[in-house]
Formats: structure tokens, sequence, C-alpha cells
């Protein structure tokens, strides 16, 4: 889709200016939310991930042209915006790249298994454009300047664990409108924990996620505590990988405790491409 930013889309880039705690989603986030289309055992998270309010702080429209950036193998998120965006907007699905390092079998596993989701409900998915992402060698995922908004969920820490931040961020820089929206968030480390730039634990710490995608270009518009948790020390054995749904110290130890923090902490941002 290649049309001008929305007029509320310009509006909301226009207005969010502060930390927020809370947002109202629309009736047609709700309905999306809600729609029969969603997996059980995925909306059974909600209580965790608080996808209506997430969406509608990140000021999503379903007019918008929207590009998710690596969904996993559930699409977790996918199952929301492709109705959504069904009728009036466009979802476009940066999967996985083609790469030959040690995760390179399971991430082209995940991305069978998400495309094969997708082609069981054409009904949900049809309208869905799918591209493969893997900087710096393959960011051919749409024109410059192509899409109103473009979100990421938990994946930043990915980025910095590979050495991609920098070529992912400018990629993404690149296909966003000026005035368009970035969405991002991510596990968040403890403030006044020691910084690891490689984010091992899964953890990134708030303010260095925020520097690293201004220093892109980007301006920081607002945080929000949706997706916060209180409970998530966030200095687990095995890191963040430790709680659910994960829960990598196996099915032999003792879950109880992590079952009890429930899934990690994490940071809410929006960031802007600057108009000029």
């Amino acid at each position: 889709m290649n049309k001008p930013l929305t007029a509320a889309a310009l509006a909301m880039s226009a207005s969010l200016a502060c930390a927020v705690s809370a947002a109202e989603p629309s009736p047609a986030i709700v309905d999306a939310v809600n729609g029969a289309q969603r997996t059980p055992a995925l909306a059974a998270r909600d209580v965790s991930r608080h996808p209506g309010p997430t969406l509608a702080f990140f000021g999503i429209e379903p007019d918008m042209s929207v590009l998710e950036i690596w969904p996993g193998k559930s699409g977790w998120y996918t199952e929301i915006l492709a109705p959504l965006l069904r009728e009036d907007g466009q979802l476009t699905v940066a999967i996985f790249g083609d790469q030959t390092d040690q995760f390179r079998d399971f991430m082209l596993s995940a991305n069978q298994t998400f495309q094969d989701k997708l082609a069981a409900d054409p009904e949900v998915y049809d309208r869905v454009d799918v591209v493969s992402l893997w900087p710096p060698g393959q960011t051919a995922i749409g024109d410059d300047a192509s899409y109103d908004m473009v979100v990421t969920f938990r994946n930043l820490h990915n980025w910095m664990a590979w050495g991609q931040t920098d070529d992912m961020l400018e990629t993404l820089y690149r296909v966003l409108r000026p005035g368009g929206i970035l969405g991002v968030i991510d596990h968040r480390a403890k403030a006044g924990a020691e910084i690891d730039p490689l984010a091992r634990s899964g953890y990134v710490d708030q303010q260095r996620a925020i520097d690293l995608i201004t220093a892109a270009g980007f301006e920081f518009v607002a945080s929000s505590e949706i997706n916060a948790n209180p409970k998530d020390t966030a200095d687990h054995p095995r890191g963040v990988w430790t709680l659910p749904p994960t829960l990598a110290m196996g099915a032999d130890a003792d879950n109880s405790s992590y079952l009890a923090i429930g899934e990690s902490d994490r940071f809410t941002l929006t960031f802007r491409k600057p108009e000029d």
C-alpha cells in the first residue's frame, strides 16, 4: 500500500509526548483481540501481554500500512493484526531471512510453521504479505517510506546479541514514512544493573534501548508501563527464558517460583521518524 499518512496517524504522532500508563483500545482493536481467529492457548496469555492497550498505545488504526518484525512460529500478534488491518489497511510480516548461524534450522522451522498457519486460514490471512528480513544482506522488506507503522515485539535483544542492531534500525528507518511510528517492546533489565551490550540474558536496559534507537535517527515519543511486571527481578539463572512460557530450567525443576512471577517485566516504547 502506498498512500499518504492517515490523519489519525498524524494526530497520534503529534500528541504522544510523555509517559503513558494506559490506553483505551478502539472497538476495532477490541474486536480483533476477541475474535474467533485467536488460538485459545495464545489468547490465554493476554493477561500478561495486554494486546489491546498495547496496540492502542502504539496508535494503530485499521487503515494503516503496518510492518510486523519477526513474528516467530506462533504469530502471536499476527493473529490480531491481520483481521484488524484486513479490510482497510495492509499488514506485512517480516519473517527470518535465510542465514547460516547456529539458529538457522530453528528459524527456518519457525518460518514454515508460521506460513502454514497463514495458509490454513485464508479468510483471516490471505491479504498478509510475507517478506524475509536478515540484515545486512536481506533487507528488501518494502519501498522507502512505505509503512505508517513498524512494530517489533521482544526482538531488540536478539539484534543486540547478533550484532544486527544498527543494520536493522537503518532498514526500519528507511521503510517507515516521515511521521510514522515505531513501536518496540522488550524484556526490561533492572535499573542500575550492569549493561550487557549483547543482552545475553534477554533483558535490555530501557535507556540503552532508547539511546540505540534515537541514535538511528528516530525521535523518542513515549513510554508506557502497560507491560510492566514488578515481580520480575530480571536476574534468573537462564535469563528471561527461565520464566514462562519457556521455563528453561526444564520440566523436572521446581518452577513454582517462576510461574508465580509470570512473564517478564517489559518496556513498551514508541518512536517517530522525523517529518524533515
